[in-house]
């Protein structure tokens, strides 16, 4: 989860106040629903966590963390439990403080509400590729140290963060092994992987298979702004192997939030790539945005139609929808056009132009 999030960047840091958050409720068919993700139950909506230390391209600052506090807490109290972060979020000397964060905003949540209150909470983390892991036991002394990060004793979701078999392919296979190890010594509950294709997510599922252990998940980047083929085909490996996957970015890194326009950018690198984006996004951002003033709704809650509910999307904040969720929404999108309303047919076919978005899914290995 992931090379790409929602997270805002610094210009605005806080275009809504803890006040709006703090009113926040989940419908409550979402606060009960759960997803099973191999022997764990998760929430139907994830948080993710990429901007939480990561000063380079979103603007952390460590004076943020008081108010990422509360919107953590407000996600938990919602009935959002799994949590996904990584072991290379945070840039420079911040190197693993989205970990360092997760760990200490659930230990003050526990002291907030007492022992017991977050024991339903999935940690699903990413390790890194790093050239470096070259061995099965490196990879998991990276397991082990994301553990010692957050001070907890087993992580939900150990996932591999990306493959190297289109670059590196003699290390692919020892951090297959290293997943193996890592489930094996009860370091974690259940393996996945991210930014997988097709190809190498068939390899990897029966590479594991054979090692008895199962591959629970795949993450990919999926949004109205990024469905091409490899996104379709991932999910039928995944529907017809039993993989859960995981959608990340369904809200396209913000762009389709309504909160940026050419003349309004976020600061450092991804002001440069909305440059270049945004203009040719108008006719699906328009539609998006009337849909939302006719319903009273953000263009947030538009993109995660038909279940109409405010997704956990802030400054510092990742959302992260499941596919019984995020693929209901592009069935009735796109397979039942002619069933639709006005509205959502205005949706699709906008969406038809295929803005010059190819290189927000260009990151997924074969």
């Amino acid at each position: 989860m992931a090379l790409s999030a929602l997270s805002l960047g610094p210009s605005n840091l806080n275009p809504f106040s803890y006040s709006i958050f703090k009113s926040l409720k989940l419908p409550p068919f979402l606060q009960t629903q759960k997803v099973k993700i191999g022997p764990l139950s998760v929430s139907p909506m994830g948080f993710g966590t990429w901007a939480w230390g990561n000063q380079l391209l979103w603007g952390y600052q460590e004076s943020m963390d008081n108010e990422l506090q509360q919107v953590f807490n407000i996600a938990l109290e919602n009935g959002v439990n799994l949590f996904d972060t990584a072991d290379s979020y945070g840039t420079g000397s911040l190197n693993g403080q989205s970990e360092k964060l997760l760990g200490r905003f659930i230990r003050n949540f526990r002291e907030q509400k007492g022992s017991g209150s977050d024991s339903d909470i999935v940690i699903a983390t990413k390790f890194a590729a790093y050239p470096w892991r070259l061995t099965p036991g490196q990879f998991v002394n990276a397991c082990r140290a994301s553990l010692e990060r957050m001070q907890i004793e087993q992580i939900g979701i150990g996932q591999l963060h990306w493959s190297t078999a289109n670059y590196a392919p003699f290390q692919e296979l020892a951090l297959w092994d290293g997943l193996v190890t890592m489930y094996d010594k009860g370091l974690v509950k259940a393996v996945g992987v991210s930014n997988y294709g097709p190809k190498q997510l068939l390899k990897i599922h029966d590479y594991l298979k054979k090692c008895g252990v199962p591959l629970c998940s795949a993450q990919v980047q999926f949004s109205l702004l990024s469905m091409g083929e490899d996104q379709l085909e991932i999910k039928s490996i995944c529907d017809s192997l039993g993989i859960q996957l995981i959608a990340y970015s369904p809200l396209g890194l913000g762009m389709l939030t309504g909160k940026y326009s050419p003349s309004t950018l976020p600061t450092g690198p991804r002001g440069l790539l909305f440059k270049q984006i945004l203009p040719g996004l108008d006719p699906l951002l328009s539609s998006l945005r009337d849909i939302a003033n006719k319903r009273r709704k953000t263009m947030s809650q538009v993109i995660s139609f038909p279940f109409t509910f405010v997704a956990f999307y802030y400054e510092f904040s990742i959302c992260y929808m499941l596919p019984w969720l995020f693929f209901m929404r592009l069935f009735i999108l796109v397979l039942c056009l002619d069933t639709l309303s006005e509205d959502t047919k205005k949706i699709t076919c906008t969406n038809k132009i295929k803005i010059a978005v190819a290189s927000l899914s260009g990151s997924i290995s074969e």
